[in-house]
Formats: structure tokens, sequence, C-alpha cells
């Protein structure tokens, strides 16, 4: 599966292998009428909706991010990603997809012990149909990544490090980062390749994702 994304302020990206920029492309965009927004009471700050909600902690070598779930909009999203997180799926992968003021991108298998070139590509073997609601993808909200098919997310997701409105409505936010903002925005900075995959590895390593 591929899960890529357009990119408003450099041209598509193509997420089926490596994610190239090809500037002189310009793909037709998945439409997500067939999946009505969740109505909610949450304003455009993604405020949360209870202090109950589950939370993921990321460890990473430059400290925790610290995630608030939100099952309340995105229900089999979540669910999809504790259950993952339980089985230790995501200890190991990397942030692959670094892109400074628009998205830090993680999540693949891949990333664990498979060449470059696949990575972007690998999931957990299921997809996950869009959960698509009125919040927005402001920095800090984590969201899934997914191919051209609306329904395509699997186990990779995307922490928002520059406001980027033109993915609302097309993308399933799930969470947000309640604390370690200043982890997201170290990772962000880290030196990438031309197919914006990070050089330092271990830097962008996710060590572990547990729940509570």
């Amino acid at each position: 599966m591929s899960s890529g994304f357009l990119r408003k302020d450099s041209g598509p990206i193509n997420g089926v292998l490596i994610y190239e920029i090809n500037k002189n492309y310009v793909p037709s965009t998945v439409s997500a009428t067939s999946t009505p927004p969740v109505k909610t009471s949450q304003p455009i700050q993604n405020k949360s909706e209870t202090s109950k909600n589950p939370i993921a902690t990321i460890s990473t070598n430059f400290g925790d991010i610290v995630i608030e779930l939100n099952p309340q909009v995105a229900p089999k999203t979540v669910d999809s990603f504790i259950k993952l997180a339980n089985k230790k799926f995501y200890d190991g992968t990397l942030f692959h997809r670094i892109i400074p003021t628009f998205v830090i991108q993680g999540g693949d298998p891949n990333t664990k012990d498979q060449p470059p070139g696949t990575w972007g590509t690998g999931g957990p073997g299921y997809t996950i149909d869009a959960e698509i609601s009125n919040l927005k993808h402001v920095k800090y909200a984590v969201s899934m990544a997914r191919g051209s098919d609306i329904n395509s997310a699997g186990s990779q997701f995307f922490i928002v490090t520059g406001d980027a409105p033109f993915l609302d409505g097309k993308y399933t936010i799930f969470g947000k980062v309640i604390q370690g903002q200043n982890v997201v925005d170290k990772i962000a900075s880290l030196k990438t390749d031309l197919n914006d995959r990070p050089i330092d590895f271990d830097s962008a390593r996710m060590k572990s994702i547990r729940i509570s």
C-alpha cells in the first residue's frame, strides 16, 4: 500500500515508493464526500472532549512525545493504533518522512529492517476506513497517512509540524500532541536526504509506543 498525500507548498508527494517530489505533475485528489464528517463540539483548536481519553507515549532519543488519542471522532482508528502499540508493532520504527513546517511521518514496519526504497509502503496487513471529522490539521495534530484511496490507512501516521488546512476533510485526525512538542520540533529539524528520509536513523527512531 502507499501512504502519501499532497503537500501544498512544494507540489504533490508520491507515496508509492519514496515520496519523490514532482512539481510538474498534479494528480487529482480523492474526494471525501463519500465519508461524511463526524460532527463534534470540538472547536478549531482541537481541544480535548474528556481527560479520560487514552494516552500514547512515544519514546525517542530526544525524549517522549505524549499524544492524547480521540476515540470520540475516530474509534476504529484509535482501536487499531492501540492494538498495534500493545503488540509492540511500532517499536523500533522510524519517522521515515520528515518535512519541516509540514509533517513528520512514521509507523511503517519496513523501516525496521528493509531497504529505504520500501519505506512508506508497509503496513499492518489490513486497512481502516476513513473517519473524517471537523477537526483541523493544526500544528501537533496527529493524523493517519494513506494512499490515493481515502480508505487505505493502515499503521502509518503523521504529526503536523505546521498548519496544513489543505489536508482537512481528507485524512483521519485521531489525536494531538499534549506534551513533548519540543521533541516533535527536534525530529522535524533533522537533516534529511533528497527523499525527505532522515540521515541519522537513530535520532528519528521510535523506541516504543506505550498506551495508558
